[in-house]
């Protein structure tokens, strides 16, 4: 019972630092309508500077500086949000494909330098040896996940509660009105490369969170764990779960993991030993699977947006206008 109940810790774990990931890419695709393929480069820069702003010297063949995990968290978080802030300076202007083109060959240029800068971010060897929360617990696997659990549920919880009270709030609001039609948005005054370019640093932000989270809870990152593979289980998991919707973006990295995770353990059940390797592509075609039943059966996910007019959505008070005046009628 412990065995089962300590996996299911570190399940929802590695669920829940997806779904940080797809608070992210929620903000920039499901409340600005910023179609970013560069996700597996911006978890990337979080992990990695978060692992050398933590990572001893005398524990790692790289020169990290040993502070607290925490610091390595927030400078993870800046460091991205500063990144994407760059990258979405030179491209925010594009529009649909050719902003995911340039986000896609970002996220390429990024895993390219973390292969080939080896003295900074060890190469294809990787960064070890990464400090972990609570890492004297190790030996109790059940105390260690549920701490460990508790940890990136209050990052979620927080992380939720914010962005929900940031969708509610003007900026949010304006997001929304210049996603659903931006020339009503910029005659009303709101400047949409301006508020475009803070949601992709804020996105960015999140997702460099999330790569710190991940990179201290497995203790050892390389450039082979931010593949194009992470992106497309990101968008899945945003799809799936309903764009737009911030408890859908948790939901769906919920779903879409538990997908993956029952698909590995099929195939280690049905397939060959020496063919598993192979076989193991079989999950990206199980989350298609799924990606395609939900986007039949629930276009807008297991649970979307509800949609709500432009000038709704910049000017509530016409909206109650307009209901007490149909009201009176």
């Amino acid at each position: 019972m412990i065995d089962i109940l300590s996996y299911g810790f570190f399940f929802l774990t590695v669920a829940l630092t997806y779904g940080i990931i797809c608070l992210g890419l929620n903000v920039q695709w499901g409340q600005t309508g910023l179609f970013n393929v560069g996700i597996a480069g911006f978890v990337a820069i979080g992990a990695y500077v978060s692992a050398l702003l933590t990572t001893p010297a005398s524990t790692s063949h790289i020169g990290g500086l040993g502070l607290p995990i925490a610091a390595g968290w927030i400078g993870a978080a800046l460091a991205t949000a500063l990144a994407t802030f760059l990258i979405g300076a030179l491209t925010i202007r594009l529009r649909s494909d050719y902003l995911a083109i340039a986000t896609f060959g970002a996220a390429v240029a990024i895993q390219l330098c973390v292969l080939n800068l080896q003295p900074v971010t060890g190469g294809p060897f990787g960064i070890g040896f990464i400090p972990r929360p609570f890492a004297g617990l190790a030996r109790q696997p059940f105390l260690f996940g549920a701490v460990n659990l508790a940890i990136i549920a209050a990052v979620v919880v927080v992380l939720y509660l914010g962005l929900e009270r940031l969708a509610s709030s003007p900026w949010g609001r304006a997001l929304k009105a210049i996603r659903e039609d931006e020339a009503a948005a910029t005659a009303l005054g709101k400047s949409a490369v301006r508020f475009r370019l803070q949601a992709f640093a804020l996105g960015g932000a999140i997702m460099g969170l999330a790569g710190a989270a991940q990179a201290h809870f497995i203790g050892f990152i390389a450039p082979d764990n931010y593949q194009p593979t992470l992106t497309f289980q990101v968008w899945a998991m945003l799809i799936v779960g309903g764009s737009g919707n911030n408890r859908g973006a948790i939901l769906g990295s919920v779903v879409v993991w538990g997908i993956w995770a029952l698909s590995a353990v099929a195939i280690s059940a049905v397939v060959p030993a020496d063919a598993q390797a192979r076989a193991a592509s079989l999950q990206i075609v199980m989350i298609g699977v799924a990606l395609c039943a939900i986007l039949l059966w629930r276009p807008r996910g297991l649970i979307g947006e509800a949609r709500v007019a432009s000038r709704h959505i910049l000017r509530p008070s016409v909206a109650r206008r307009s209901s007490n005046s149909s009201s009176e009628h």
